[in-house]
């Protein structure tokens, strides 16, 4: 692979993780999946930048790739934003920008026009002892601005940013092609890599594969692909978020049991963990634990292969979503820690609005839809990912189908085996997986372009770019991306937020909460993220 073009399209998903943030890679492990003895320290043994060490269990993979340009894996996004700093990074839960790297966030007025000055925090450092540099700065972001690469990075950067210029040996400026305030807080994306390690012949491939040197409060000291990643407290680090902990041990076990099993009962040896499943809730509090949900976007969605009669017919394609009987999927399903899908974002999201098609189950109104677009007797092979909470609503979507005369069979299978599949364009009818786009942050605009951008992946996978709809939408898109008004942008964005919703390429059934545990014993400081993974930079021992 060239420096130009890392991963390649065929393998984009595969070594992103982009099914996320996604979606888990379903491995089995076993409880042994707690590391090495060597790597799974949880003793107090003090020391500076922390005074003890923290095990957290991780409910996705942790050999996707972590190259933060790249990579959309819950688990590497978890551990890079303890690993590494962007010029500015923005608080998981409210998503408010604070100054990381860069000693300032741009005021107001900088926001307003199309040039944002920085200037690096004095003496920061890489975790290999040299300094950072504004070299390094351009470095990352002429990754991702490289016409000739494809990262997922760019396709938050390149419609509003231009260039990103050294003005000193710590300095840089930003040239924007149009006034965009909503960037800074992207710049949380945009973490900035040690020119001098990465520039090397298969610099990028090494990250990718797990190398992260950083400049964040921790260190990488270990990584065991689908076992465990290990992290020490940086002791030279000067920033905003000290380190609380000595040593963490963040293990990855996608099997639901054997991960309630590390948090909980007399053999616990973890402080944190998150995907945890709806049915394990009243045990763990009555075991003295912490659960907190956190609703966002994770959801549940079906593509539709539109080059694969019918589903070109977005009758068809409305014919199904309105057949699902989500009330049941919820309850059954979701155990009531779910909403059924009123638009393609959750209705906590800031540019929320009811769609102007709306799913709710009327199963007389799927079957005539399907008649009139002469698709009776209509069979289904559903490809679905098999992570355990989608896997739970998969009976629910058969049962709805085939109650108007859809015969459908089920076909669950590994994240990796079904995008490999997407990436080596072969056919499929229609997908169902889990998304959760929140992981980049709240602004639609982002979240509609990592979905609905006309070169992003999702589009190839649906085969619908090219369809005239998707082209003026695509307009659309950028019309409201360029708009300076704040309140314009936003009716702008739910105007085609209703074409989205009424052609139902992708999108959502459900959203749900993702649960975290913890042992407030123990840790304290932690807030449920409303996206896969743990945040613990606020966190610290009780």
């Amino acid at each position: 692979m060239s420096d130009h073009d890392t991963t390649g399209r065929r393998s984009f998903l595969k070594y992103t993780g982009a099914l996320g943030a996604a979606a888990a890679i379903s491995t089995s492990l076993s409880a042994c999946s707690s590391g090495p003895k060597s790597t799974n320290d949880t003793g107090d043994d003090g020391g500076a930048g922390g005074s003890t060490s923290l095990t957290a269990v991780i409910g996705y993979g942790n050999d996707g790739s972590w190259d933060p340009t790249q990579t959309a894996s819950a688990f590497a996004m978890a551990g890079n934003h303890h690993i590494y700093e962007g010029l500015v990074d923005t608080d998981p839960i409210t998503r408010a920008p604070y100054a990381a790297l860069a000693t300032e966030v741009p005021g107001a007025a900088q926001l307003k026009g199309t040039v944002w000055k920085f200037t690096l925090r004095p003496g920061a450092k890489w975790h290999d002892g040299k300094p950072v540099t504004a070299d390094d700065v351009v470095f990352v972001f002429d990754r991702i601005l490289d016409a000739k690469t494809q990262t997922l990075a760019k396709g938050f950067f390149e419609s509003w940013l231009k260039e990103v210029r050294k003005t000193g040996d710590s300095s840089v400026e930003l040239v924007l092609k149009f006034p965009f305030p909503d960037g800074v807080a992207r710049l949380a994306l945009a973490k900035i890599m040690p020119k001098h390690v990465f520039s090397r012949p298969g610099g990028w491939d090494d990250a990718m594969k797990g190398k992260a040197v950083g400049s964040g409060p921790y260190r990488q000291s270990s990584h065991q692909p689908k076992t465990n990643t290990t992290f020490e407290a940086f002791d030279d680090y000067n920033g905003p978020r000290k380190p609380a902990y000595r040593k963490m041990n963040w293990l990855t076990i996608v099997d639901a049991a054997p991960r309630v099993a590390k948090i909980s009962g007399g053999s616990a040896d973890a402080q944190i963990a998150d995907n945890i499943p709806y049915a394990n809730i009243r045990r763990l509090e009555q075991d003295g634990l912490t659960v907190e949900g956190g609703a966002g976007m994770n959801n549940l969605f079906l593509m539709f292969n539109t080059a694969h009669k019918p589903f070109d017919d977005v009758r068809v394609r409305q014919a199904l979503h309105y057949a699902i009987d989500k009330k049941k999927m919820i309850e059954v399903a979701l155990k009531g820690h779910g909403t059924a899908a009123s638009s393609f974002l959750n209705e906590g999201n800031p540019s929320h609005r009811r769609a102007g098609t709306v799913y709710d189950y009327d199963p007389a109104k799927a079957r005539k839809l399907l008649k009139d677009a002469g698709a009776d007797g209509l069979g289904i092979s559903l490809m679905a990912v098999n992570v355990s909470w989608i896997v739970d609503c998969l009976p629910t979507i058969k049962a709805s189908w085939d109650a108007i005369g859809v015969k459908t069979t089920l076909d669950p299978q590994e994240t990796t085996a079904v995008f490999t599949k997407m990436d080596q364009k072969k056919d499929y009818q229609v997908v169902a997986a889990a998304s959760n786009p929140n992981q980049f942050g709240l602004d639609a605009d982002l979240i509609m372009h990592y979905n609905y951008g006309p070169t992003n992946p999702w589009m190839g996978y649906a085969r619908w770019a090219d369809d005239p709809t998707a082209k003026q939408l695509f307009r659309q898109m950028d019309q409201a991306t360029r708009e300076p008004d704040a309140g314009k942008k936003k009716a702008m964005i739910q105007e085609y937020l209703d074409v989205v919703a009424e052609q139902a390429v992708i999108y959502p059934v459900v959203h749900n909460e993702l649960m975290t545990a913890w042992d407030a014993k123990k840790i304290t400081g932690v807030q449920a993220q409303p996206y896969p993974g743990i945040n613990v930079l606020k966190a610290h021992p009780a």
